[in-house]
């Protein structure tokens, strides 16, 4: 599980340079962006912050992202 006080200072890499960028903990294995809902799974306690990878989410619900994520197991 990723630990509160990183959660507090990670920020959507897409997002933060214009607005806040805020993520909210998902199923304690996605990270989900409050302003452009891009999903950035975390893999062994690792957030994968990569833009390419949250983009691959965009049009999924929260509810029906997979635990874990795909092509992390």
């Amino acid at each position: 599980m990723v630990k509160p006080d990183l959660l507090e200072i990670l920020r959507c890499p897409s997002c933060v340079r214009e607005k806040d960028g805020m993520l909210d903990l998902v199923k304690d294995a996605w990270l989900v962006c409050r302003d452009c809902d891009r999903k950035y799974p975390i893999v062994e306690d690792i957030p994968v912050m990569l833009i390419d990878e949250g983009d691959k989410w965009l049009a999924t619900p929260v509810d029906k992202l997979p635990v874990p994520p795909p092509g992390f197991e």
